[in-house]
């Protein structure tokens, strides 16, 4: 797998396929192998580039002085000008579309579409904030996440109806129990108070391209409901795809689904 230096860090990557290329952008706490389903796909007809954030996967750990989701767009945009990379399609998961859509809008021209997919660019809700960095202060200091926190965490990325003995479900749960606690110290947890303190973008969407944009949500994604997706996709002026039986982590509960949309999404963009 390759490696770039980016902002003094190794940034991990998978680079896949041939033809137009299409940058995935993965949620937080999963590295680029969430996209297992679409990348199968998507690299016969595309080459197809999945990064891992800071602290998750084979990347090293956060940069520091990082402040803000623009930082993840313009370290992207760095990895995309370290291989030679003009223009391409982004699609971009939870995290990964907040930092897309910053991407979008610092640098228009490079994009041929964009897909936002179970993602938000406004602010946090106060009370889930809240709760959220509460979450990341017994992480931090307890230097892993223990199993009252998982019980809490890992319903959190799915459907309500999911089997909690599935492989899907029980694989997630023992990588974040996994985490060793450096990265979980000076990676995830500074990452995820980025994440959830982040500013407000909403008033800016109107200057995304609606021709090239699309949002899509699991029907039954509870962090990041599908109200806040058609919000967002009414700003934008583009059309809002909602993803059957599906929670945050779409991409992965309705595979068939999501594959088929973005073949056909990008189809159009070529």
């Amino acid at each position: 797998m390759p490696f770039a230096t980016v902002d003094g860090k190794t940034l991990h990557y998978l680079d896949q396929g041939q033809g137009p290329v299409v940058l995935l952008g993965s949620s937080y706490l999963w590295d680029h192998t969430m996209w297992a389903p679409q990348i199968e796909a998507l690299s016969c007809h595309y080459r197809v580039i999945a990064l891992d954030l800071w602290g998750h996967g084979q990347s090293g750990r956060l940069p520091e002085g990082m402040t803000s989701l623009d930082d993840l767009a313009r370290q992207a945009l760095a990895l995309m000008d370290h291989l030679d990379i003009d223009c391409f399609n982004l699609v971009g998961l939870s995290v990964g579309g907040m930092w897309g859509a910053r991407l979008a809008l610092a640098a228009p021209k490079r994009l041929t579409s964009l897909v936002l997919m179970d993602t938000y660019v406004g602010v946090e809700p106060e009370p889930t904030r809240q709760y959220y960095f509460s979450l990341f202060d017994k992480i931090e200091a307890s230097g892993s996440i223990p199993e009252p926190l998982l019980d809490i965490v890992v319903p959190i990325f799915f459907r309500p109806g999911i089997d909690p003995q599935s492989a899907l479900y029980q694989q997630f749960r023992a990588s974040l129990a996994a985490l060793p606690a450096d990265r979980l110290r000076d990676s995830i947890v500074p990452l995820g108070r980025i994440i959830f303190g982040r500013d407000d973008i909403l008033p800016r969407l109107h200057e995304l391209d609606a021709g090239r944009t699309i949002v899509l949500c699991g029907d039954q994604d509870k962090p990041r409901p599908p109200s806040e997706a058609q919000e967002m996709a009414e700003l934008i002026g583009c059309p809002c795809l909602l993803i059957p039986e599906a929670g945050h982590i779409s991409n992965l509960e309705n595979p068939e689904f999501v594959t088929e949309a973005l073949l056909a999404i990008l189809t159009r963009k070529h």
